[in-house]
C-alpha cells in the first residue's frame, strides 16, 4: 500500500517506458527513460531507444509517434540497442541506484513499466529480476497510487493518469516520451509533497516534523 509522503526521500530515481503496446506479458520496451534526483534537484538522466523484435501496435505508435522503420534506422546507425542489450542496461541503471539506497517513481510504474521490464527480463535473458537487483522488493514510488492516498477516488472523481496528474499539479507534461514522462512523474511527486506538507502544517500550525529543506522549499528526510 502506498504510503502518503510528508518530506522527499534523499535520492529518487525518476522511470518511464515507451512500449509497442500495454500487454505486459507480450510487449515490449522501444524506450527507457531514466532521471536522478538527489534532495529534489535533477542530477542525472538517461534515454536511450530498443529496436524491438516484434511490431509496434497502431495504438501504440499514435501515443509515442515513434515507428518501428525509425527504430530499425535508429538500430542501424547504432543509436538504438537490441532488446537484450536495453535489458541489461535499464537493469544496470535499476541496479546502481538501488544499490545507493533511491526509491523508483514513475506513474503506473508497477503494473506497467516494471512488470513489463520483469517479464521481458525472464523471457529474453532467462533471469530473475529482483534476484539480478539484489533486493527482495522494490521501493516504488506510484504519483497516481499517491495520489490516491492524498485524495480518495470516492472523494474526487477526477482523472489520475500522469497527463491528467500534471494539470492538477502543475506540472510541464512529459508527452509519451519516456525521458520526459520520467521527469514529470518525480516533478509530480515533489509537487505531491509540497501539498502534503503544506496540508499538515496548516492543520497543526504549532507542530513541525525535525526536517530541513532544501533550496527548493521541499522537506527532506533521510538527513541528519
Amino acid at each position: 500500500m502506498q504510503k502518503k509522503f510528508f518530506a522527499i526521500p534523499e535520492l529518487l530515481l525518476g522511470f518511464d517506458t515507451e512500449t509497442t503496446g500495454l500487454d505486459v506479458a507480450n510487449e515490449r520496451a522501444i524506450s527507457y527513460g531514466f532521471c536522478a534526483y538527489e534532495r529534489g534537484r535533477p542530477v542525472w538522466s538517461d534515454h536511450f531507444f530498443v529496436r524491438p523484435d516484434r511490431p509496434i501496435s497502431p495504438g501504440a505508435q499514435r501515443v509515442h509517434g515513434v515507428s518501428l522503420e525509425e527504430l530499425d534506422a535508429k538500430y542501424r546507425s547504432g543509436e538504438a540497442l537490441s532488446v537484450p542489450m536495453g535489458l541489461i542496461r535499464a537493469v544496470g541503471v535499476l541496479r546502481e541506484y538501488l544499490g545507493r539506497g533511491a526509491s523508483i517513481v514513475g506513474a503506473n510504474v508497477t503494473f506497467f513499466d516494471l512488470e513489463m521490464l520483469r517479464r521481458s527480463y525472464e523471457s529474453v535473458l532467462a533471469k530473475n529480476l529482483l534476484d539480478d537487483l539484489h533486493v527482495e522488493r522494490l521501493p516504488v514510488i506510484d504519483v497516481i497510487k499517491h495520489d490516491e492516498v492524498i485524495e480518495s477516488r470516492a472523494q474526487s472523481s477526477r482523472r489520475r493518469n500522469l497527463t491528467a496528474l500534471c494539470q492538477h499539479y502543475g506540472v510541464a507534461p512529459g508527452g509519451h516520451n519516456a525521458l520526459s514522462d520520467a521527469r514529470a512523474s518525480v516533478e509530480v511527486f515533489l509537487a505531491q509533497v509540497l501539498h502534503n506538507d503544506a496540508q499538515r502544517r496548516a492543520a497543526s500550525p504549532q507542530s513541525s516534523l525535525p526536517i530541513e529543506f532544501d533550496v527548493t522549499g521541499l522537506p527532506v528526510s533521510g538527513r541528519s
